[in-house]
């Protein structure tokens, strides 16, 4: 189904879903179980709206795949011992790569031409962590010696920074948000204003919070840069979606973000109102492309925002990654 990535209009993209949903009623077990209980008949499903969406709690405890592949590798949520963590089987790497690659070069630029550094643990330390997939993806396709990790090391991450500012490379540094903002506070002041730093989100359990928009500021003021991207993404899917500015997120074609009435979650609210997320991820080809997930948001056209989680939702996401 890699044709998916060659949507080009609002109607293929209709149309992939519809068919999707139906591919996914007969192969995905859980998915068939959850559509009968709400008495919900495929052949009466005509447009996108009317298909169901999971549960993304239903990761939890549920095995969630394409019959025709045998359970195998996985991603998890982070979380700790006292919490269920969400299991994402995956059958199909290479649609992973593709849709990391594709959405990366969309929107941020060709990986080929960046350095790579993590404020994150390595992949060898966390190999069921989507993010560290992608990361690890984005350094291999890049190539680049300078390419690497840094999760404890402050001292030498800002010396390697420094040396790469000297040479003028390009630079994109990958980190949760704690892991961020600890680094600024153990370094002196700072400044690249070619870096990019791509936050990934994650303050939950570490930090005390702050609004997306103070994080932001704190970043781009610590770190002497404007460039202060966004990635939105999760365990459960195998698509990104990104944000340049203002805490507006842009998904690629393959990938729709839909705004449900808590209250209600068969019906979706209007653009510019504040309801939870609901997300249609095609990449998600052999588990669930249709999750309603705990996010808070709003539509706003062509963007989107993420505006916090739903009252009463588990701690989750990237910020105890590395616990």
């Amino acid at each position: 189904m890699n044709d998916i990535f060659h949507i080009k209009t609002e109607e293929d993209f209709r149309r992939h879903c519809l068919e999707t949903f139906r591919y996914q009623y007969e192969q995905v077990d859980i998915y068939r179980k959850f559509t009968d209980y709400l008495r919900i008949r495929p052949d009466e499903i005509h447009t996108m709206e009317q298909i169901p969406f999971l549960p993304i709690e239903m990761f939890k405890n549920h095995f969630i795949m394409d019959r025709s592949f045998a359970p195998g590798p996985y991603f998890q949520s982070s979380g700790t011992t006292q919490t269920l963590r969400s299991k994402h089987y995956i059958a199909d790497f290479k649609l992973y790569e593709e849709s990391i690659y594709k959405s990366f070069s969309q929107f941020i630029g060709a990986p080929e031409d960046f350095i790579f550094l993590g404020l994150l643990p390595s992949y060898s330390e966390n190999q069921h962590s989507s993010l560290i997939y992608m990361v690890d993806f984005l350094m291999k396709t890049s190539g680049k010696p300078e390419n690497g990790y840094s999760l404890y090391n402050h001292t030498e991450l800002l010396a390697v920074l420094e040396t790469l500012k000297k040479q003028q490379k390009k630079v994109i540094l990958f980190g949760v948000s704690f892991a961020l903002l600890d680094f600024l506070e153990a370094v002196s002041s700072f400044s690249f204003p070619q870096l990019i730093v791509m936050e990934t989100g994650g303050m939950k359990g570490r930090k005390e919070e702050i609004t997306k928009d103070e994080l932001l500021s704190i970043l781009k003021n610590g770190f002497g840069t404007e460039r202060i991207f966004s990635e939105y993404s999760m365990t459960e899917l195998l698509s990104q979606a990104y944000s340049l500015e203002n805490n507006e997120y842009r998904s690629p074609a393959w990938m729709k973000i839909l705004i449900r009435d808590p209250e209600d979650p068969l019906r979706f609210l209007p653009e510019g109102r504040t309801g939870a997320v609901n997300i249609i991820d095609l990449a998600n080809r052999h588990s669930c492309s249709f999750i309603a997930t705990q996010d808070l948001g709003k539509s706003t056209g062509d963007t989107f925002q993420i505006l916090g989680r739903m009252d009463h939702s588990d701690i989750r996401g990237c910020s105890l990654l590395v616990t």
